[in-house]
């Protein structure tokens, strides 16, 4: 059995409207979910199939980090999907540039969060004081970077670039991978 801690604020959209989201988190990722609402603890059992009750507690973490259900849920969809967390607070010296960080993340109007989206294809969600991710490994990885860039101050169009050579990478391996048939 494993323990979450989810923020008060995200336990509703972790039960959903009349504990639906909780039923079909249990249901897909076969677990067991017990919410305190009071604390925000939920405590994860696996009751199924042991690989797929790994993925359990992501899923719950994800949601409590900014994630739609849908989106923390697709964790299930492949062996290789993960969820990563960054920690913006350990790149800031204080409140002001914690504030400062997040909105450099985020971008005018939510523009750099969209464009790390969709020139990786994972999902971004910012929340408090960390910058999620779900996706596969070179997804991952390439916003890992790209959100070290803007942490240590790159411009945002530098930024931009390397996600689109990022992109184009991984284009580029995934036809050596699937050659065309003709």
């Amino acid at each position: 059995m494993q323990h979450v801690k989810v923020p008060d604020d995200r336990i509703g959209v972790l039960i959903g409207q009349g504990g639906e989201t909780m039923r079909e988190i249990e249901e897909q990722a076969e677990v067991r979910l017990d919410i305190d609402s009071e604390s925000g603890n939920v405590s994860i059992e696996k009751v199924g199939d042991p690989v797929l009750g790994l993925k359990g507690p992501d899923i719950v973490k994800a949601i409590g980090r900014g994630f739609s259900p849908e989106d923390a849920l697709a964790l299930l969809d492949d062996d290789m999907m993960m969820f990563e967390l960054i920690d913006i607070e350990a790149a800031s010296r204080n409140k002001n540039d914690l504030r400062r960080q997040k909105g450099r993340l985020i971008g005018e109007g939510g523009r750099t969060r969209e464009l790390m989206e969709e020139l990786t294809g994972a999902s971004v969600a910012i929340y408090g004081s960390t910058l999620g991710v779900i996706g596969g490994p070179q997804q991952v990885e390439a916003i890992r970077e790209a959100a070290e860039m803007l942490l240590e101050g790159a411009p945002h169009g530098t930024v931009y670039s390397f996600l689109e050579d990022k992109r184009n990478e991984l284009k580029h391996k995934g036809m050596e991978y699937h050659p065309y048939q003709g």
